[in-house]
């Protein structure tokens, strides 16, 4: 069982950046695939980025590539979101979630086992 808890949230405006955070509680979160999926009012809820457990390897949106970055420190069983050169499109609820064991398809959210409750990102004109 893992429990997601995000923070780091808030209103910016374009162009500023914001780091978001993901704390878990488990002993085995070292060993889950972690994510970032995002849902603006609306619409449905869309793959944001993806970490490996090693931090070997990451997965981005397209949109985003180049301007948010994944990270994760296992000994603090965290999960970061470094997101520069915010724009008004990337206001949304931000949700950290972790990954099942066996999935197909990394941007499907069917493919996560765990959610957070997220956290509201308004980015402002």
């Amino acid at each position: 069982q893992v429990q997601l808890v995000e923070s780091g949230g808030g209103l910016v405006q374009a162009g500023d950046s914001l780091r978001l955070s993901c704390a878990a509680s488990g002993r085995t979160f070292s060993s889950y695939a972690m994510g970032w999926f995002r849902q603006a009012p609306g619409k449905e809820r869309e793959f944001v980025a993806a970490i490996d457990w090693s931090s070997s390897s990451t997965y981005y949106l397209d949109s985003v590539k180049g301007r948010f970055t994944i990270s994760r420190d296992n000994a603090k069983k965290t999960v970061y979101l470094q997101m520069n050169s915010l724009k008004t499109e990337d206001t949304a609820v931000y949700y950290c979630a972790a990954y099942g064991q066996y999935y197909s398809d990394y941007k499907d959210p069917k493919a996560m086992d765990y959610w957070g409750k997220g956290t509201l990102v308004t980015v402002s004109s």
